[in-house]
């Protein structure tokens, strides 16, 4: 039997001063408690008190992702409003400064610090992960081994952090230059079995390098807890739209390697150092770049590379249902990443404030209730 392909999804989102519009740590507003009576254990604090992470739980599909996923974020936006704050959803804040914001008072995150000191301070970042249930640990790390290829390709659709400290970085995801000071972070390696990969961990715990697999922060990785395959490599989307279809388009890969792994076809697989590349050209320059078509040796539209990809991917869609939720795939290639559409609201206005305001709207863009009813009338 096959993988189940379940879907997980957790976002995380800034707390923003409606007044300011930089940054606020949302403790001391209790926000998180009162998520928690309502939410449970899917809303969590992060290391920074401006952060507030939410996560769905088990999806069976992308329907049920989607469903929860704006159920998460209407509820979020509601408590932030309540509590005298904004909801806001970008990789990295416009201006904020690291250096003012406060940790969260928790054990895990004063061992981080202490660990990692100003690396894990400046870590003012908000990240999307996707995860896919494959339950055979085998069949995951092949899994793995060969989604590798695509992660730049994922990442430059997601691309929504170009701005750090009141700078435009020149880059499309500043988020992932930021995190890349982590250690263990990045593309993995190729592992030939999951024996090997164990050994390598045990390896990492042994030497007192981690305490525990939850220290590996690759932009995919098996999960150490949950049976599934996750994808960290993701700036946090603005629109919940673009979060649905970015994790269609990666359960679709799961599936469609799958179908070639079972088929003994698989994929080609290819260096880390060369992957390396891509992600570097797709954190700089986005959907405006190329990237390298490593089988042909040359360098291709990253435009064009979507749509083969969206090609490479089109058998298995109608399997998983989820057509619908990966043809706005489309429309983020017709409009631009979030880092594109930032980049332009700052040239109209020259106004980093407006930036903020209009990530804030595009945060709660589809959200309403009333706008999720219409829509699945008109799809009746």
């Amino acid at each position: 039997m096959g993988p189940a392909f379940t879907i997980g999804i957790e976002e995380e989102y800034q707390t923003v001063d409606p007044v300011s519009r930089d940054l606020r740590s949302h403790i001391h507003a209790e926000m998180i408690e009162k998520g928690k009576m309502l939410l449970q254990e899917q809303v969590k604090a992060e290391l920074h008190q401006s952060v507030v992470e939410v996560g769905t739980r088990v999806c069976s599909n992308i329907k049920d992702a989607k469903q929860e996923v704006k159920k998460l974020r209407r509820d979020m936006v509601r408590l932030a409003k309540e509590n005298g704050l904004r909801l806001a959803s970008a990789a990295t804040h416009p201006f904020a400064d690291w250096r003012v914001q406060e940790i969260t008072p928790d054990e895990r995150y004063k061992n981080i610090v202490e660990d990692m000191q100003l690396v894990a301070r400046a870590n003012l970042i908000f990240g999307l992960h996707v995860h896919i249930g494959v339950e055979d640990r085998e069949t995951a790390i092949h899994m793995m081994n060969h989604a590798r290829y695509f992660l730049p390709h994922i990442l430059a659709l997601s691309t929504n952090s170009p701005f750090w400290l009141g700078m435009n970085t020149g880059l499309k995801s500043y988020r992932s230059k930021v995190f890349d000071k982590f250690p263990r972070t990045n593309i993995p390696d190729y592992f030939p079995s999951w024996g090997e990969y164990e050994n390598f961990i045990n390896l990492l715990i042994k030497t007192r390098s981690i305490d525990n697999a939850k220290k590996i922060w690759w932009d995919i990785r098996p999960h150490p807890f949950f049976h599934t395959l996750e994808f960290r490599v993701c700036d946090i989307p603005m629109r919940v739209d673009e979060t649905i279809a970015l994790a269609a388009l990666i359960q679709a890969t799961v599936a469609k390697l799958y179908k070639l792994y079972a088929a003994n076809q698989g994929f080609r697989l290819y260096r880390r150092a060369l992957i390396m590349e891509n992600k570097w050209r797709a954190s700089r320059y986005g959907l405006a770049g190329k990237l390298i078509d490593f089988g042909k040796q040359k360098e291709v539209p990253v435009h064009d590379l979507i749509h083969e990809y969206l090609d490479f991917v089109d058998d298995v869609v109608d399997e998983l249902d989820s057509r619908e939720e990966l043809n706005y795939i489309r429309t983020i290639l017709e409009m631009g990443s979030g880092a594109d559409r930032q980049v332009r609201v700052f040239e109209e206005t020259g106004d980093l404030k407006k930036v903020v305001d209009y990530i804030i709207e595009e945060t709660e863009l589809g959200l309403s209730e009333r706008a999720a009813s219409s829509a699945s009338s008109k799809t009746a």
